[in-house]
């Protein structure tokens, strides 16, 4: 119980490590929620201050997620119900960070992270109907909302889990097409911004 707790405190300040803003910071010196859509997600990192910087960002995020379940893992003797608990929090950590006055990006990355260790055959069911959707929209915020509606059917076509894996991967999904609720909106505006590899790409 007391491992299971501090795992989970643990998942939600590794969540809450802003990996976009400190980047941009210690690269250029900029804010990046001044820049842009204001998210701290890779997206908008790759959108405003180049490509370099937006990988890195993703690369941080999603390793943070894992790293989090991981180390859950290690702490509760793999107890799924407290790895599946961790995992929330990480997500939660990321969205809302105790570092930036819970102003923070929309968990996507994080979540990625978490489902690689936990589930990374739906993980990557999920991630191929993304770059699909994302190559022929260029839209990354639809790949992202398809991807987060479909991920809990993927996990129990392909994966068969308990109980816990399936809740968190309900919730979750669903957390993170709330997150992108403005996103929605846009979209069906019609002016959502599209996904450039080269420059400037989607509104994150």
């Amino acid at each position: 119980m007391l491992f299971g707790l501090l795992a989970v405190i643990l998942a939600y300040l590794i969540g809450g490590i802003p990996f976009g803003y400190l980047v941009v910071r210690l690269r250029t010196g900029d804010d990046v929620r001044g820049l842009g859509s204001g998210n701290i997600g890779a997206t908008n990192v790759w959108r405003t201050t180049g490509r370099l910087l937006g990988l890195a960002t993703l690369l941080l995020d999603v390793a943070k997620g894992y790293f989090a379940v991981w180390l859950a893992a290690r702490l509760t003797n793999a107890d799924v119900g407290w790895m599946c608990a961790a995992a929330g929090a990480v997500v939660l950590g990321h969205a809302f960070p105790v570092f930036l006055k819970f102003q923070g990006g929309k968990a996507v990355a994080s979540f990625v992270g978490v489902a690689l260790y936990l589930t990374p055959l739906p993980l990557l069911a999920v991630m191929i109907l993304f770059v699909v959707t994302v190559a022929v929209t260029r839209y990354i915020s639809l790949g992202s909302i398809i991807g987060a509606g479909l991920y809990w059917l993927a996990v129990y076509l392909i994966q068969h889990p308990p109980v816990e894996v399936m809740v968190l991967a309900v919730l979750a999904g669903a957390f993170i097409i709330w997150r992108h609720k403005g996103n929605i909106q846009r979209l069906r505006a019609g002016n959502e911004n599209v996904f450039n590899l080269k420059a400037k790409g989607a509104r994150a």
